[in-house]
């Protein structure tokens, strides 16, 4: 298995406004690197650099000026005097007249984000640009005839839509993969997020296909970020109902729980004939997590990989949250020891 690894994510350290303050991010710097260590240490396969792309690889998953907006965003921020990370001040919600773009960056912070979880600042584009490529990476090994890979990007991408950045994503990595693969000649492909937040950007982004099935084993809504998706009935709409299949679990989810919903995302698959298959991988179902409600322990990780690699798909997998920064790199890798039949 190819490890497609970028130190540039470095370049991207965040604040976060929590609890009531801005603090330094969950989503830091040390989680790549413990991924990567463990993978060192268990032999994952050759470890490269990704290849660059240009930025009209990141269009159709995300709007241009969208992708406009993160490149050029922290010069504009910076062109006002201040210094500082930038976060957005407002955003366009229920009841405002107007969703028109606004020409000030402080407008367009607020326009294209979902939280205040998500702050730009020097380094940013040039790491979200290494995770997305390295992403593309993957999936390029993918369809010139590997099994699988791993990208372990960092910052992570699930949460980001179209046109929106939130829950510390900015580009969609697994959504870009998933366009490049149809780029490449695949006729479909399957999504499937094992984070425990809901992806809410990539349903976004694919929920009126049918080329591209989403599934989603999350915490149930009501009580876990990001909230306002990841309901069992948002099924998709258009000629992409029924290829998005939310699977929402409660607090204090265990593995045998969590089995079932993998069984019934194992049928969807199936049944999608899908010619390759995109794992939003997350360490944050661990029963440690800080900001996370699941119970699956150390144990549990072998065996999800293991039942992955009984789809016999092309697999690319995508690493997305997971926040007990000295143990990511444990649960990460034993899932691709477990796909690998190593563990």
């Amino acid at each position: 298995m190819l490890t497609i690894y970028s130190s540039d994510h470095r370049l991207h350290q965040g604040v976060e406004l929590k609890d009531g303050a801005v603090s330094e991010s969950f989503e830091k710097p040390a989680r790549a690197e413990a991924v990567l260590r463990h993978v060192k240490a268990a032999q994952i396969g050759d470890v490269v650099s990704p290849t660059s792309y240009e930025r009209h690889q990141y269009v159709g998953p995300h709007s241009a000026r969208y992708v406009n907006f993160l490149a050029t965003a922290w010069d504009e921020w910076k062109a006002t005097g201040r210094t500082c990370q930038a976060l957005p001040l407002v955003w366009p919600v229920r009841g405002l007249p107007s969703r028109a773009m606004p020409q000030d960056v402080d407008g367009q912070l607020g326009f294209f984000s979902m939280d205040a979880g998500s702050p730009i600042n020097a380094g940013t584009w040039d790491a979200i640009c290494s995770s997305a490529n390295s992403a593309l990476t993957g999936i390029d090994a993918l369809s010139d005839g590997m099994r699988a890979a791993f990208a372990l990007c960092r910052p992570p991408g699930h949460h980001a839509g179209h046109e929106y950045m939130g829950g510390y994503c900015y580009l969609n990595n697994a959504a870009i993969a998933a366009y490049r693969c149809i780029e490449r000649g695949a006729q479909r492909v399957a999504i499937l997020d094992i984070d425990f937040h809901h992806g809410n950007g990539t349903q976004e982004i694919f929920y009126e296909r049918n080329d591209v099935l989403f599934v989603s084993i999350h915490g149930d809504p009501s009580v876990s970020f990001p909230y306002f998706s990841g309901h069992a009935n948002e099924q998709g709409a258009g000629v992409g109902k029924g290829f998005n299949i939310n699977l929402p679990l409660p607090r204090g989810t265990g593995f045998d729980r969590y089995e079932t919903a993998l069984q019934h995302a194992s049928v969807a698959i199936a049944l999608h004939k899908a010619d390759a298959l995109i794992v939003s991988l997350g360490g944050d179902t661990f029963e440690g997590d800080p900001i996370s409600h699941f119970r699956l322990r150390t144990t549990d990780f072998p065996r999800i990989g293991r039942f992955l690699a009984t789809f016999n798909l092309p697999t690319l997998f995508v690493m997305e949250g997971g926040y007990m920064v000295d143990e990511i790199g444990n649960y990460a890798v034993n899932v691709l020891l477990g796909f690998e039949g190593r563990a």
